[in-house]
This record gives structure tokens, C-alpha cells and sequence, in this order.
């Protein structure tokens, strides 16, 4: 039985805005936004959780503190102790949580659109790795410090989206040869590595192993600096061309025709969401399955079928808040990296996605 979809509402200067939309028009209708109000509550909802886990986070460990001592702790008051494992060591460590979740959120959305493939992510077409092999170059080639490794790992990001993205070019970009290229270059750059560590001195191959797994431990404020500075500067940019990555993902002949500049459009935004990768895990190292995971759980939260890259944000905030609380607690009675908790739920994900579409191929 066929189902007919009711007509866009029209609005009070009569243009249409699809069923379920609101149309916001600011400053004389120069700025026009569509709010949806299940995305708005699912927004909300998100906020809040990932609030309530930042609050737990705060009070767990061998040292607990009261909830209601947090605030006061915060600001530099109440016991000593509480003031430096709050201020010192448990907020900075959840804020880079949240910082880098947000930062991978955003980029796995923008590459999933990029290549209208839902294993489009950081993690699967290389950018995650590449960034991954310019900071194990620096830990055991350089042995430099945690600034130069942050460098590296952003450059191995940078080159790595570039070469991914000349090889894949070929009258504009498609999504397959995107996620082919880009998982021959990872399995590349994955030997790279592993050469690099056959050759290097033990504690150097067991440090940059470490690093490789993913972690916020020992997480300070610089590092938190670091990430929310990225998203500061980066995140503004792929916002703006969100619109233009929505009209993308009709097909690259109907967003010509809607005015939109492909080639421009996709270099920026791949360059700007290969910094965003970059710098996260120039923070917290190759943390794997958020940017994966997160936009294909907003758009499947908010229901919606384009790009949702503030939706991605903060289910990826989310997501990496809660699995840091996870490593921190459940699982054993040590503190895990959390990217072996990310790699679980990651994992597991990836697994039902490959087989609701192949059931879906299948029907």
C-alpha cells in the first residue's frame, strides 16, 4: 500500500519548510534557520546526560567527594583535597572528554556526508591513522615531547587526508572510492607502524603502544585548551558549510544546480574536519568508533536524514563522557584507557550496522 506524504507548510512569506520544521528568519531574513523540535529535545536530552555523567565523573575514584561539595571545589573552596583532585586532575580530564568527543562527533558526521557512506568515519578511511602514524614518527624516530606529538599527529592527519583525497579524485569525489582509498592507505600506514615498532628500544615501542590505545589519563589543562581552542576555531567553519554538505548528499549534479560549489566546498570541509581529527587525537590519542558512531546514532535519535553536525557533537561529547566513566569504574578495579571501552561499544556498533545492511540488501 502506497503512503502520500502531505505537502511542505507553507510559511507567512510563503515559502515551504518541510512537515515538523520550524522556520526561524533573524535580521530582516538574511539569517534563516529550520528548527526541528525532536531534534531540539534530543539536543536537550543529551546536554543532560552528558552533564549528570560529568558530575559523576567528578566524585568517582579512591578519593571520593560528595556531589555537593563539587561546587564549592570548583570555585576553590571547601577541603584541600577536594580542590585538587577536582580542579587538578577529575575536571580537566572529563572537559577533555567532552572536547574530543564533540571534535570527533562533528568530524565522523562531516565525512560520512562527504562520502554518503555510513563507514565514512576518521577511523575506517584512514585520517585516524594517518594521524596516528605522524605521532609515533615523533615518539620514536624524534623522541620528542607531548607538544611535538601533538604536531605530528595532526600533520600525519592533514597528509593523509590530502593524499586520500587526490587518489580518490576523479571528476569530484565519490563516496565508494573515498572508503576504498582510504582503507588501502590506513592498512599502509598501519605496516608503517608496525616497522617503526619492531625497530624501536622497548620502553619507547611500549610507550607509543600505550599512546596508540587511546586515553585521558593524566589529562590536564593545557590539554583541555588545546581541544576546545580546535573546536573553537574549526567547528564555526564546517557549521557554516553545513547547508551545503545537506545539498550534497542529493548528488553532486543537484547541488550544482542549487549553486553550490562542490570542489571548494569539499576541500574545506575536509581539511577543516582532518584538523578537527587531528587535534583530538593529538589530545587523547587514536580513540576509535566515536566518529562512527555518533553521527549514525544522532541522525537515528533525531530522525532526521542529512547532516546533523550539533547533534553529532554532542552525542559524540556524550558518548566519550560516559565511556570514560565506564573505564574509570565498571569494568575493573584499575582505570582503563578509554579507548578500550570506545573500541567495545564501537565495535559492536559497526557490527549491527553491517548487519541491518545486510539485511537490508538482502529483503
Amino acid at each position: 500500500m502506497s503512503k502520500t506524504l502531505a505537502p511542505p507548510r507553507p510559511t507567512p512569506t510563503g515559502r515551504a519548510t518541510p512537515r515538523g520544521a520550524l522556520a526561524v528568519r533573524l535580521f530582516g531574513e538574511r539569517i534563516s534557520l529550520l528548527v526541528r523540535p525532536r531534534t531540539v529535545a534530543v539536543c536537550l536530552a543529551l546536554v543532560l546526560v552528558g552533564v549528570l555523567a560529568l558530575a559523576v565523573t567528578v566524585t568517582v575514584g579512591d578519593y571520593e567527594i560528595s556531589l555537593a561539595a563539587v561546587p564549592g571545589a570548583i570555585l576553590g573552596y571547601g577541603e584541600r583535597l577536594d580542590v585538587f583532585f577536582v580542579q587538578g586532575v577529575r575536571l580537566p580530564r572529563a572537559l577533555t572528554a567532552i572536547g574530543v568527543g564533540a571534535a570527533l562527533g562533528i568530524a565522523g558526521s562531516v565525512f560520512q556526508s562527504l562520502s554518503r557512506n555510513a563507514l565514512g568515519s576518521p577511523d575506517i578511511i584512514g585520517f585516524t591513522s594517518g594521524a596516528a602514524t605522524g605521532a609515533v614518527l615523533v615518539i620514536l624516530v624524534l623522541g620528542a615531547g607531548r607538544l611535538a606529538v601533538s604536531l605530528g599527529a595532526i600533520a600525519g592527519g592533514l597528509l593523509t587526508a590530502a593524499i586520500v583525497y587526490l587518489l580518490a579524485m576523479k571528476n569530484g569525489v565519490q563516496g565508494y572510492r573515498l572508503v576504498l582509498v582510504g582503507i588501502g592507505v590506513s592498512a599502509m600506514l598501519g605496516s608503517v607502524r608496525d616497522y617503526l615498532l619492531t625497530r624501536a628500544e622497548l620502553t619507547d615501542a611500549l610507550g607509543a603502544q600505550i599512546w596508540m590505545i587511546g586515553s585521558l589519563n593524566s589529562r590536564g589543562w593545557a590539554e583541555v585548551a588545546a581541544v576546545w581552542i580546535s573546536l573553537a576555531v574549526l567547528a564555526p567553519v564546517l557549521l557554516a558549510l553545513g547547508r551545503r554538505l545537506r545539498f550534497m548528499e542529493l548528488g553532486d549534479d543537484t547541488a550544482q544546480g542549487l549553486g553550490v560549489p562542490i570542489r571548494s566546498t569539499q576541500i574545506w570541509a575536509l581539511a577543516a574536519a582532518s584538523a578537527l581529527t587531528g587535534a583530538a587525537i593529538a589530545v587523547a590519542g587514536p580513540i576509535g568508533f566515536v566518529a562512527l558512531a555518533a553521527p549514525q546514532i544522532a541522525r537515528r535519535l533525531t530522525r532526521t536524514g542529512g547532516t546533523t553536525l550539533v547533534g553529532s557533537a554532542l552525542t559524540g561529547a556524550t558518548l566519550l563522557v560516559v565511556a570514560d566513566l565506564v573505564a574509570l569504574r565498571a569494568l575493573a578495579p584499575t582505570q582503563l584507557p578509554v579507548g578500550v571501552v570506545t573500541a567495545v561499544i564501537g565495535g559492536s556498533y559497526l557490527i549491527w550496522l553491517l548487519y541491518t545492511e545486510w539485511r537490508g540488501v538482502r529483503a
